[in-house]
């Protein structure tokens, strides 16, 4: 067993404690006791802030590559989508589980020790299956092991492309063809100590009623996670209520996709009546800042969802940015401009979407706290340096969440595993993996 003696730590509160006790046992929290004075003789001290791990409930490893890349000039979703297109053309399982490293050790450096990987890369070109029809989805389980985080693996059905169109070129690698056969590949997937597995209907664009149907009852029948991407742009939400009459998410609604283990990515566009039916349901809504105004999305209403009955969570998407804090206070400070009016989410319980609410929603029950049985997941903030110095005890959670950044991570450990030590991965270089797997995909 290791002793961590924490000079301040949240364990869910609307403060954080000081002097608090952490025994780990294996891979979970034994004892936690606050209150501690002093660390005693063998404790391993953290200084700062100590958190929770952090949860990604949504990301598409990939997409990192296009950091940079697609910040030039003007367009839409729709013109950064061809972009994201030329990535995933380049990718083969060896580059992509490289990049796919990269990307989850960055995830590591910002405190991340679980990632929702909404993965819907399955194919070789044309559509060709590998030999392996699930050696992408390995690859990016692989990946994550070795950048020492936990993941869950979103896969993806994927099979028009738009409502009654054809797929292109580039998404006949997404597709299995029709939803049994999607079902027939995820069953050979299995999970493990670190690994979940999952499921997702990419959208209402991609994936028709009848098929969204067959996914849930799949997910339903395993009690497994269920995801999918919710009016993120005005045209989706157009396009299906030309085609069936009713939203996206009543459409989802009418599939069973809706309840406690589905998690809705973006909401963006909802009208009131999607709002109430996500809050009845107890759905969780899953809002991607950075990306959703990277990409000029909009400004998700995560305040009438919560008020609803829904639970927040966060996600970095696209990684223009992987920052949980950044995408933590983006959640207030959008809603700040939109609506005029401010502290419309606490830190605390901004807090609770980056940590409890995220391992929930990708299926890792009671991870995100740090209490006693729960995985030994610690992230430890610095509140020395120039984003958060002059904090004081009281104020200390709202320093970190409205200031701090992925840079002010000091130590991380996931299942009682060192993976970040003083800011440096402990045994990956992830700048120049970054650098040299970005390069082999986009030359």
């Amino acid at each position: 067993m290791t002793s961590y003696w924490c000079e301040l730590a949240w364990l869910g509160g609307e403060r954080a404690e000081a002097g608090v006790l952490v025994v780990v046992d294996g891979s979970r929290f034994a004892t936690v006791e606050a209150g501690v004075a002093t660390p005693p003789p063998g404790a391993v001290r953290l200084a700062g802030l100590t958190l929770p791990g952090l949860a990604n409930a949504h990301s598409h490893a990939f997409h990192r590559a296009l950091r940079g890349r697609a910040q030039r000039g003007g367009g839409s979703f729709w013109t950064w989508r061809e972009r994201m297109y030329e990535a995933a053309t380049g990718l083969d399982p060896d580059s992509y589980h490289r990049l796919a490293r990269a990307t989850f050790g960055e995830m590591a450096l910002a405190g991340i020790t679980a990632v929702g990987e909404f993965h819907y890369l399955h194919h070789g070109p044309g559509g060709e299956p590998y030999d392996d029809p699930n050696e992408l989805g390995r690859a990016m389980i692989g990946a994550a092991g070795e950048a020492g985080i936990r993941i869950t693996l979103l896969d993806t059905c994927y099979l028009h492309g738009g409502i009654g169109a054809p797929l292109n070129d580039v998404q006949r690698r997404f597709s299995d063809g029709d939803a049994e056969a999607w079902a027939d590949r995820v069953e050979a997937l299995d999970q493990g100590p670190g690994v979940r597995v999952g499921a997702a209907i990419h959208s209402v664009r991609a994936v028709d009623p009848d098929s969204a149907a067959t996914v849930a009852g799949w997910a339903a029948d395993r009690d497994r996670p269920l995801h999918a991407h919710v009016s993120e742009q005005p045209a989706e939400n157009e396009a299906c209520v030309e085609a069936y009459g009713r939203t996206p998410t009543a459409v989802l609604a009418d599939a069973g996709a809706l309840g406690a283990r589905f998690t809705a990515v973006h909401a963006t566009h909802l009208s009131g009546s999607d709002i109430a039916l996500l809050g009845s349901q107890r759905c969780r809504c899953c809002l991607c800042p950075t990306t959703e105004r990277d990409l000029a999305d909009g400004i998700g209403p995560a305040r009438q969802l919560a008020d609803a009955g829904a639970s927040l969570c966060l996600g970095s998407d696209s990684h223009a940015v992987i920052d949980q804090f950044e995408e933590a206070r983006a959640l207030e400070l959008d809603e700040r401009l939109a609506s005029g009016e401010r502290g419309r989410h606490s830190a605390a319980s901004l807090l609770g979407a980056a940590t409890g609410n995220g391992h929930g929603s990708i299926g890792w029950s009671g991870a995100g706290a740090i209490a006693p049985g729960a995985p030994a997941d610690l992230v430890t903030v610095g509140l020395e340096g120039v984003r958060t110095a002059g904090a004081e005890p009281g104020t200390a959670l709202e320093a970190v969440v409205f200031a701090a950044g992925a840079a002010d991570v000091d130590r991380v450990l996931c299942g009682g595993r060192e993976i970040v030590r003083d800011g440096s991965h402990v045994s990956l270089d992830v700048a120049r993996e970054l650098r040299e797997s970005i390069a082999e995909v986009l030359p």
